[in-house]
């Protein structure tokens, strides 16, 4: 049953990826910013029978409209990639948030389909008034024990932008980063997008 859970919180952090609210017609702050966008992403989680059976293309549609103005992907890939980041070429930087997005859609899109009842408890904010970087803390709620969901957000103009999840204790970018030393040590980033690309391929099946 917590495993259950924990991937339906995996799913839930996907879909704040793909289904962030526009929640710029007015200032918002970063706990309001949450709380609009976790009721919005379970209301769409639930109701949207594509995402409920792993429509590829729909999510893709959806991160390609909602998410991009609404999370700092390339911050969040560079995070990933680490120190190398800066020495890829603007070709092998766009083959690499390509290949990112695609392998988070591809991953978590099975998870979109166990968010069924959960809800969530955004906790009060602790932060300063003119903080610029902050975390907002959450918990998932539903069967089995509540799941750790936080995210990383910066100031971007009156809104924020999320550039790191934490689903269970797990921050993405910090897992993600681990996974990608091995194929960076081997053979740079050309290495790293080809394990990527294939990789992709082998989960579109």
């Amino acid at each position: 049953m917590l495993r259950r859970t924990w991937i339906s919180a995996l799913g839930l952090a996907a879909a704040a990826l793909v289904t962030a609210p526009a929640l710029r017609a007015e200032p918002v702050g970063a706990e309001a910013f949450v709380k609009q966008l976790s009721a919005e992403v379970m209301d769409t989680a639930k109701s949207d029978k594509s995402i409920q059976n792993g429509d590829i293309g729909k999510i893709r549609s959806l991160v390609d409209g909602k998410v991009m103005p609404h999370v700092n992907f390339e911050r969040m890939t560079a995070m990933s990639v680490g120190p190398q980041w800066r020495g890829a070429t603007p070709e092998q930087k766009k083959r690499m948030l390509e290949e990112f997005k695609t392998l988070m859609i591809n991953t978590y899109s099975g998870a979109l389909t166990q968010v069924k009842d959960q809800t969530v408890v955004v906790k009060p904010l602790r932060a300063a008034a003119d903080a610029t970087e902050l975390v907002v803390k959450s918990e998932v709620r539903g069967k089995g024990d509540p799941i750790q969901l936080d995210y990383r957000l910066e100031k971007a103009g009156d809104g924020w932008k999320i550039y790191d999840v934490n689903v269970g204790g797990f921050w993405l970018v910090e897992a993600y980063k681990g996974q990608f030393a091995k194929d960076l040590s081997a053979g740079g980033m050309d290495a790293l997008i080809t394990r990527l690309s294939d990789k992709n391929k082998s989960l579109a099946k």
